[in-house]
């Protein structure tokens, strides 16, 4: 059932300017259709509609049941959107969207009585998640063995599959095509999970929490071992391997990916083209390049695929060398005569060592761990957490060896915080409290559980490491994991909009912040395929603050969370002028934007007159789709948003890791 902000939202997404409609990248807009069949589709999708919302009602209180409604929306929802934004483009989707309504009706009926036989179908399944980030529900697919037990010892094999990019992959098509559609690879006994990903964005982004979402909801249903879960995927699909396998080693019993990218400056050519990439885009390209991460390669089993023909075969190159810097070989098939497919024989040999490999599955505890990041959003790996690091966005390496019962050898460089997590392990066995060695530095760990589990934090404080027995609490705040920028950040997770129920400073801000309202829900629903909510200022409630990030548009004036936030930010902002740290800016040509833990909730983000940051070109290549802004920057409010960045910024930094004012070495608005 559509909410009241459901229904603002789409009336602003309706109201928005001509403007946009031409500017339109994707989903391509699609074929006429006979008005006949657009009326009965449009007929039946109301009416599946209303007996959703009347199931919702019916199962409010029984969550079991409740759980199980986006198995029904997953058909109402594809075809309600592709009749708003005209994305049939062929009789076949025309044929498919009647096919969906029908299983749509068919499960609500099912669902109604009661019973939920598609759970226990195997072969091709879809189903269907709702999204804690806006509440959207999200399809994903599923091939189910042949002989499946729920019962199953110890549980199933999993497969993560990432498909291509394809401009014209509505959530209409990608049911149509994992109803009736098998994978490239069919390994036995294994559960091979399809994930949408929100359409094409590399699962990036909220299409990284799209995995991790599916993976969740799948594993209600169905028993699938933890310790043997792979990611594979070819083109797009293989570039999200790359930076699936980089950033969450340690989940994974194996990798493969197929073609696809791996970083963003040599496969774009990005130096050679006009304008330059800016100095804190380049810094953020260490947000997602799986290069720069390539070390921690080391604990998932990897292959990578090329055809022999095919340019994308720069990827497994690139890392290849990245990986080898870090005393790694990568494992590099070449499908001999191919292009941008692959060779029969190579599948084979390919297949055979992710078996192998998911067959020992993930180690959860070896004697070894070594971690690489750039950022806290991606801190852990297995057993080893880095808390809090010296400075964002340059590398920290967290190395620990169990070298006895009694030793423990850690080499840190730019990391002031971390835990040590180890589960029952027979190296450490026994020991009271483990001697640690931290650069150099010896100190007592605390002491192992009775069952011999470990855990330990270190901090950095007044320049020496201490053990402490949890995270200390400091004064003031820090950046930590999930909390620590830039503004895209904030989209990864539970969101709100929050649009002022007042009137800004000036006509030039009115106009300025309504029309970047209205864009970010545009861009949202257009590129990662939800539906933003959208509260007005006076209605967020204290829960609304508690969960979700807040997205405020509009000024000191007309926006009341933002003139009560506004004293605790570093940011003040007048009708005249602007002041962020120490640099002033002309209020009536500049509007600020940031991203700040939320004063009356420093668990969750707020972030200022802002959506996801990369232009509307980088929707055309997913290896340009990283962060175009850091943690504040101030814009110029006389460029449109399609020309606004880099062009229209006037300047832009990052906080320090007290999420204080800074400005960077590499900044040249000194």
């Amino acid at each position: 059932m559509k909410s009241p902000f459901q229904f603002l939202l789409s009336f602003l997404i309706l109201s928005l300017p001509a403007s946009h409609a031409q500017e339109r990248i994707v989903p391509e807009k699609g074929i006429a259709i006979d008005p006949g069949q657009r009326a009965e589709l449009q007929e039946r999708t109301e009416d599946l509609g209303r007996r959703i919302r009347s199931i919702k009602w019916s199962y409010k209180d029984q969550p079991k049941a409740y759980r199980l409604i986006p198995d029904v929306e997953i058909f109402h929802d594809a075809v309600k959107t592709c009749l708003e934004e005209d994305t049939f483009y062929d009789k076949k989707d025309v044929e498919a969207a009647f096919q969906l309504l029908k299983e749509g009706e068919e499960r609500y009926q099912q669902l109604a009585g009661g019973q939920a036989p598609w759970l226990q179908k195997t072969g091709l399944v879809v189903r269907g998640y709702e999204s804690r980030i806006d509440g959207s529900v999200q399809p994903y697919g599923l091939e189910i063995p042949s002989n499946y037990n729920p019962a199953k010892a110890g549980g199933y094999r999993l497969d993560l599959w990432y498909h291509g990019r394809n401009n014209k992959l509505t959530e209409l098509r990608f049911l149509r095509e994992r109803k009736t559609k098998k994978g490239q690879f069919q390994p036995a006994d294994t559960i091979i999970l399809h994930p949408y990903g929100r359409y094409c964005n590399a699962n990036k982004f909220a299409g990284e929490t799209d995995t991790f979402e599916a993976l969740e909801s799948a594993k209600v249903d169905y028993p699938i071992d933890p310790k043997r879960i792979t990611v594979r995927g070819f083109s797009m699909g293989g570039a999200v391997v790359w930076h699936m396998a980089a950033h969450h080693a340690g989940l994974w019993a194996a990798a493969a990916p197929g073609a696809g990218f791996a970083e963003t400056a040599e496969y774009q050519n990005a130096f050679a083209k006009d304008p330059k990439p800016t100095w804190y885009e380049q810094k953020m390209w260490n947000l997602y390049d799986a290069t720069v991460y390539a070390g921690n390669l080391r604990y998932v089993p990897i292959i990578a695929y090329s055809g022999e023909n095919d340019k994308q075969m720069q990827a497994a190159d690139i890392m290849a060398r990245f990986m080898k810097k870090e005393g790694l070989d990568l494992p590099h098939v070449i499908g001999p005569g191919m292009g941008h497919k692959y060779h029969p024989d190579s599948k084979k040999e390919i297949e055979a060592f992710v078996t192998k490999a998911a067959k020992q599955g993930v180690h959860p505890a070896p004697r070894e761990v070594h971690l690489t990041t750039y950022t806290l959003r991606y801190n852990e790996m297995l057993w080893a957490t880095i808390n809090e690091m010296g400075e964002h966005w340059k590398r920290a390496d967290l190395k620990v060896k169990i070298d006895a019962r009694d030793l423990v050898t850690v080499s840190v460089t730019n990391v002031t915080s971390f835990t040590l997590d180890i589960p029952a392990n027979p190296f450490l066995e026994g020991t009271a409290s483990p001697t640690v060695v931290i650069n150099g530095s010896r100190l007592l760990g605390a002491p192992t559980a009775a069952e011999g589990d470990w855990n330990a934090t270190f901090e950095f404080t007044a320049g020496r490491w201490m053990a402490v027995a949890a995270r200390t609490a400091k004064k003031g705040l820090l950046k930590k994991h999930r909390l620590q920028g830039p503004i895209d950040d904030a989209f990864m997770d539970s969101f709100i909009f929050v649009e002022p129920s007042g009137n800004a400073a000036t006509p030039e801000i009115e106009r300025w912040t309504k029309a970047e309202l209205k864009d970010a829900i545009y861009q949202w629903k257009t590129q990662f395929r939800g539906e933003p909510r959208v509260v007005l200022d006076h209605r967020i409630r204290e829960s609304d603050i508690r969960e979700s990030n807040l997205i405020l548009f509009g000024d000191p004036q007309s926006n009341r969370l933002l003139a009560r936030y506004i004293g605790r930010l570093p940011l003040q902002w007048s009708s005249s002028q602007i002041k962020i740290g120490n640099k002033v800016f002309p209020a009536d040509k500049a509007v600020p934007t940031l991203i700040f833990p939320n004063p009356d909730n420093p668990d969750k983000y707020i972030v200022i007159n802002s959506g996801f940051t990369f232009s509307r070109n980088g929707s055309q290549s997913n290896s340009t789709q990283v962060p175009k802004l850091g943690d504040w920057a101030v814009l110029d409010m006389s460029f449109p948003a399609s020309k606004r960045i880099p062009a229209g910024v006037i300047d832009t930094d990052f906080f320090d890791e007290a999420w204080q004012f800074k400005i960077s070495p590499e900044n040249p608005n000194q």
